[in-house]
């Protein structure tokens, strides 16, 4: 999906690491909430509270996920999923967006 209809979108941006990661909820008729956002050139590690999925819009990212020795490209149109309550590293060469879902 490409645009999202019949939504509420939070004003103020969340920002991250100086600014060089922000994001804007996203709030649906449901209940639900989804995030989008933009990643400056870096590297940065996360931590979650909730199972996400997370997809790349644009762009790409290396990603070294919960208990992985590799880091993995994850490139637009591509997807990967993180259980609550664990730490990912993210990195990028390039500006790139995505959008996260939570479970």
């Amino acid at each position: 999906m490409d645009i999202f209809e019949q939504v509420s979108v939070a004003k103020r941006a969340n920002l991250y690491f100086d600014g060089k990661v922000s994001s804007r909820n996203i709030f649906f008729a449901d209940g639900s909430k989804q995030t989008l956002g933009v990643v400056l050139p870096g590297e940065y590690e996360f931590a979650t509270s909730q199972g996400e999925i997370m997809q790349v819009m644009s762009g790409s990212f290396e990603v070294l996920l919960p208990h992985a020795q590799d880091w993995q490209v994850f490139a637009a149109g591509s997807q990967f999923e993180l259980a609550a309550g664990v730490s990912f590293k993210l990195r990028n060469a390039a500006v790139a967006e995505y959008c996260c879902s939570y479970l």
